[in-house]
């Protein structure tokens, strides 16, 4: 049995997030989920954040620390698409993806990193795409910011790797979630071809392998980018 750590998930009130805090909450460890609304799984604490914003960030760890202890293990999942050719992505659409998906995670990554740090433990879990490393026309702002988080989990390992912190990035294919479940039939069809299990996954896949990457049976792997995407970005 793993455990029992303390678990903050970012952006756990739908879709991934909200399986990953599901996981952990029905595997007995203390959960807490950022929102700026809705609310995570029952048996998790939610709480109000805005990752683009360092103060709320700081409040929001505040009340989390308050209520359950310091944080032990980081799932940086919170993002957002706003999806264009690179002609009509207005720079505002370029800084904010990148400003939700990969600075938010550097200021959710350095105020955990404090408490994890004194404790000799810790383990952050990115959640990157397999866009990130594939590419696709429409995200040029989405994969940088995907891509990015590689990069920013491979110095941290180097960074705090003497210190019992891990650093991993888990890059998810196609998932069903309402996102995805509002798209053509025809477009979910022509990508369904190009995945070599033939479907997409589910989101308690991926839960599963971030469960598996927070807990003491990981403590030798950091630094790695682990796909969960049926094969689709094979060799990328």
């Amino acid at each position: 049995m793993t455990t029992p750590r303390t678990v903050l998930v970012t952006g756990g009130n739908r879709g991934i997030g909200y399986a990953i805090a599901e996981r952990f909450v029905a595997a007995g460890h203390r959960v807490a989920v950022t929102a700026r609304s809705g609310e995570g799984p029952e048996g998790s604490l939610t709480v109000r954040a805005d990752v683009t914003d360092s103060a709320s960030v700081d409040r929001a760890f505040g009340e989390v620390e308050a209520a359950l202890g310091p944080v032990e293990v980081l799932i940086a999942n919170a993002g957002i698409t706003r999806d264009t050719l690179v002609l009509r992505m207005t720079e505002e659409d370029f800084t904010s993806v990148i400003d939700t998906n990969l600075s938010g995670a550097f200021r959710v990554v350095k105020r955990a990193s404090k408490g994890m740090l004194k404790a000799r433990f810790g383990r952050i879990v990115l959640v990157s795409s397999v866009v990130g490393l594939y590419g696709s026309a429409g995200q040029v702002n989405y994969a940088a910011s995907k891509s990015g988080l590689i990069g920013l989990a491979r110095s941290l390992t180097r960074e705090l790797g003497a210190r019992g912190i891990t650093a991993n990035v888990v890059a998810p294919g196609f998932i069903e979630t309402d996102m995805t479940a509002e798209l053509p039939e025809a477009t979910q069809a022509e990508y369904r071809k190009a995945i070599p299990a033939a479907r997409y996954g589910t989101a308690d896949e991926v839960a599963q392998v971030i469960e598996w990457l927070s807990g003491d049976s990981a403590a030798y792997v950091s630094g790695a980018v682990i796909p969960v995407d049926g094969g689709l970005g094979m060799g990328h």
